[in-house]
């Protein structure tokens, strides 16, 4: 029998990145979940943090040439690969010199957010589905963890909904009290826009004329794992409105991670009783 697969698209991890919770977590989980008999991908935007040198990043030549399209100009996407110290998996990275290649990560060094945070979104959620495309390994699950994977479930459950690599894919989101998205304009729609996704289609992630990603998100996604401890009163009642199925937040980093992969076992049992 083949290894059930998990596809983890994530913001930040440890060691790449240690900007708190969402990095620490997910330093974990893809790890334990490989020794729990998973096959995995791991991708995640390539900071300009981020040493090349010291974590040893190299291009992957195969995966690299496409051009994403962010407010109708297009961007080189250049995929690297590294291997986690101390663990038996890879993590890939997307790359481009007009959005990371800088020193900090979502604030300049006077603390101020960076105006062009959802152009980086946008390049990033539209990189990773084609990068999967391009791997031609369809996830079993996709757990996305991080607002700047938000646009992920929308575009597979409409531009990707029967694309054989993500049609049977179950979405899990792990949501994180970290949306940068109050610096978002009001182009966002439209740099968001995708194939014949326009911005009418994409306008639940707004409310009113304010960007609002856990509206949209959580629209499009199975499960929902409360990734932090508390929330402002607005996202508590989205995930009260929600329809996918709700995991309340642990505090105990191994605890929620054997949860998840429990899920994940769950949720591929699930598929294989639909097939038999």
């Amino acid at each position: 029998m083949s290894k059930k697969r998990v596809l983890f698209i994530t913001q930040e991890m440890n060691p790449y990145t240690a900007l708190g919770e969402i990095s620490d977590f997910v330093r974990k989980l893809p790890q334990k979940t490989v020794e729990k008999g998973f096959e995995i991908r791991v991708l995640m935007p390539k900071f300009g943090s981020i040493n090349e040198r010291r974590h040893r990043l190299h291009e992957v030549v195969r995966l690299s040439g496409m051009n994403i399209i962010v407010d109708d100009e297009d961007y080189p996407l250049i995929i690297k690969v590294a291997s986690l110290p101390g663990a038996r998996l890879q993590v890939y990275f997307l790359d481009n010199e007009e959005f990371f290649k800088r020193k900090f990560i979502f604030h300049d060094k006077n603390e101020k957010i960076y105006e062009d945070n959802e152009d980086r979104m946008v390049f990033f959620c539209k990189g990773v589905l084609e990068t999967v495309k391009k791997f031609g390994w369809a996830p079993d699950v996709i757990h996305c963890h991080g607002w700047m994977t938000s646009l992920v479930p929308k575009y597979i459950k409409t531009v990707y909904q029967n694309d054989p690599i993500f049609q049977d894919s179950k979405i899990v989101y792990s949501l994180y009290n970290n949306d940068l998205s109050e610096s978002f304009t009001a182009k966002f729609l439209e740099k968001a826009a995708i194939n014949d996704l326009g911005p009418e289609q994409l306008a639940e992630y707004m409310d009113g004329d304010k960007a609002t990603l856990a509206k949209g998100v959580l629209n499009h996604i199975d499960i929902l794992i409360e990734g932090s401890e508390s929330y402002d009163d607005n996202v508590k009642s989205l995930i009260n409105a929600t329809e996918a199925r709700v995991i309340p937040y642990i505090e105990e980093i191994e605890e929620s991670v054997m949860q998840c992969i429990e899920l994940y076992k769950e949720i591929t049992a699930e598929e294989e009783e639909e097939e038999a």
